[in-house]
């Protein structure tokens, strides 16, 4: 018997069979995928019970029980890139790999199965180097370089540069509007043209109520969400896109979701659904 790798995690198969309609059709090692036009996006985060990620800005807060934590392992796995805000990369020090049984590094040959970690760090505010584990991971073979997408008026220190080089990762630089914000269009057009056929985008706060939002919740393919039976309380970083009006101003619903199904793992239970565009 083939004994188990370290830090592998198991998903279990009837689980994963739950969640296939929600997933990319094809595996990211896949050759067969069709041209898109842009990647395939899934919304993946972990919420309380009053729509909360985080007790407070900044503040890790752990709520994904265990199996539904190898669920977060297994759904990157079938993703070419895990896309997070600059907030998440500070706040957390995310590791933005898998660790799934056979992925690149935990029991799987090379780093077939290893998403791209993908950071948006406008403002370059990231202090990446050698103390973050994206990195070392990275340096390990248990993971890839990380791709930083800063604004191009944006100078980035050669240290930065040079430490994420190092591991096959890189910084590019991309337009932003007349606000200096980067347009979710433009983004994933840039990851397209880079060879990323599906993103998964894992947050923090305002990365994914910018993509919820009425001008942008079209792009988004699937959402994944894991609730957790907790309250946070007031104060947290909560799940909630500015509102829209229809055009005589009356306040109408941002948008929701249809194909829906609810998966129990654990304590927690995972909502998925395709956002209704339209």
């Amino acid at each position: 018997m083939a004994k188990p790798v370290r830090g592998a995690l198991h998903f279990p198969t009837a689980s994963a069979t739950l969640l296939e309609p929600y997933l990319p059709s094809a595996p990211p090692t896949s050759t067969t995928s069709h041209p898109r036009s842009k990647p395939f996006v899934t919304l993946t985060y972990a919420t309380s019970l009053d729509a909360s990620l985080s007790l407070s800005p900044g503040v890790q807060t752990a709520l994904s029980g265990p199996l539904s934590k190898a669920m977060t392992h297994y759904t990157r796995s079938r993703h070419t890139a895990i896309l997070v805000g600059v907030g998440t990369a500070v706040a957390d020090n995310p590791s933005l790999n898998c660790r799934i049984e056979g992925a690149g590094g935990y029991g799987g040959q090379g780093l077939g199965l290893q998403p791209r970690p993908i950071v948006l760090d406008p403002m370059n505010r990231w202090a990446v180097g050698k103390e973050s584990k994206v990195l070392q991971l990275a340096g390990e073979g248990r993971g890839l370089g990380p791709w930083v997408l800063v604004r191009e008026d944006v100078r980035v220190e050669e240290e930065k540069q040079s430490g994420v080089n190092s591991v096959g990762g890189k910084y590019i630089h991309i337009g932003t509007e007349s606000d200096g914000r980067m347009n979710w269009n433009d983004i994933l057009s840039l990851l397209e043209r880079e060879g990323i056929e599906s993103v998964m985008v894992e947050g923090g706060g305002n990365v994914i109520n910018d993509l919820l939002s009425s001008r942008y919740i079209s792009l988004v393919d699937s959402v994944i969400v894991t609730i957790a039976p907790t309250w946070l309380g007031k104060g947290g970083v909560q799940v909630c896109p500015n509102e829209r009006r229809d055009g005589v101003g009356k306040k109408v619903s941002v948008g929701r979701l249809k194909n829906v199904a609810w998966v129990p793992l654990g304590e927690d239970v995972v909502l998925c659904g395709r956002p209704v565009v339209d």
